[in-house]
């Protein structure tokens, strides 16, 4: 059952302004290299989660990936499990995402070495999870049904999650409205599974089918790539649900959309906000979208160079200011 706006607000009052951001290890090309048990990088991801939270993040966002699961199932799990002690020893929390249907590469998820990043190309390497081949399928619906089942079941309780974000920017990759009977699905499987953690899916587009996610999540997220007007005007949207509104991807700096002008706004109305991006790597997000230039003055995402260094000073000295770290 979805949660009442009590319920949800008073989730929201316990966990307090999550301040998050969005990662994938700076040494993974997509979600498959980030978590397959011959890929996964522990030594990077604790090096990075230190720098995360020395920043004064709080929590961060990231993507699992079915096949990964579906090829190591319990080995899986104790990666996963590592993962969530390792950013809960820096005091960020989790929000894992189930589903996925953005797709940069152009190309279904696939097991083992992963192709190395296009010089350039923003993402180059970026598969959906689990891809349209396998939520289109009639025949893999028990397994992707396991998959929820398994994955909330292992960690409904823990401490380490601070909510499921159950299906990224579902219609992308040019599926739109047929995304919705999956994403019911999605809701359903969950549900039985009674987690202590919200749920959610996120309005991406602000269109009439993906304004519908707001209307079945426990708590209500989005994702905001917009300038501060339209920013404003898409949390007096949301806000009308009365339940906590998170933004769960924000920061594009050549749109005006960048810490100085939303980090504040963020503060002020909505119940947090995790920007895309922490360190720059292997996915390439400092470059623009569609853009071929590998060193673009102004950075898209991102807020650190692999050795550490920040982009730009003044903005990570912003951001510890507005957080008081």
């Amino acid at each position: 059952m979805r949660w009442t706006e009590q319920t949800a607000n008073e989730w929201q009052k316990n966990i307090g302004w999550l301040f998050g951001f969005n990662y994938v290890a700076s040494t993974a090309v997509n979600s498959t290299e980030m978590w397959q048990k011959d890929t996964y990088d522990p030594e990077t991801i604790k090096r990075e989660l230190a720098i995360a939270s020395e920043t004064g993040y709080n929590s961060c966002r990231v993507f699992i990936q079915f096949i990964v699961w579906e090829n190591e199932r319990d080995g899986f799990l104790e990666t996963f499990g590592n993962f969530c002690e390792m950013a809960h020893s820096n005091n960020i929390s989790v929000m894992p995402i189930l589903f996925d249907d953005c797709a940069f590469a152009g190309k279904e998820p696939y097991p083992g070495k992963q192709n190395p990043p296009v010089q350039g190309v923003h993402n180059s390497g970026w598969t959906p999870s689990p891809g349209s081949s396998i939520i289109d399928n009639p025949e893999k619906q028990q397994d992707l049904y396991d998959y929820v089942k398994n994955m909330i079941g292992s960690f409904k309780d823990s401490k380490y999650i601070c909510a499921w974000d159950l299906y990224n920017e579902p219609g992308n990759n040019n599926r739109g409205e047929k995304c919705l009977p999956f994403v019911e699905k999605a809701f359903s499987w969950a549900r039985e599974v009674n987690p202590s953690q919200p749920l959610t899916i996120g309005t991406w587009e602000f269109k009439d089918y993906d304004l519908k996610f707001a209307d079945m999540s426990d708590i209500v997220t989005y994702h905001d790539y917009t300038n501060p007007e339209s920013s404003k005007e898409r949390i007096k949207i949301l806000g009308r649900h009365n339940r906590p509104v998170i933004c769960t991807e924000w920061l594009l700096r050549q749109n005006e959309n960048n810490f100085f002008n939303h980090l504040p706004l963020f503060t002020e109305k909505i119940a947090g906000a995790y920007n895309w991006g922490l360190i720059k790597g292997k996915t390439q997000t400092n470059l623009h979208w569609g853009s071929k230039n590998p060193d673009p003055e102004i950075w898209q995402h991102d807020l650190y160079y692999a050795d550490g260094k920040p982009y730009d000073k003044t903005e990570i000295e912003f951001i510890k200011k507005k957080k008081g770290n």
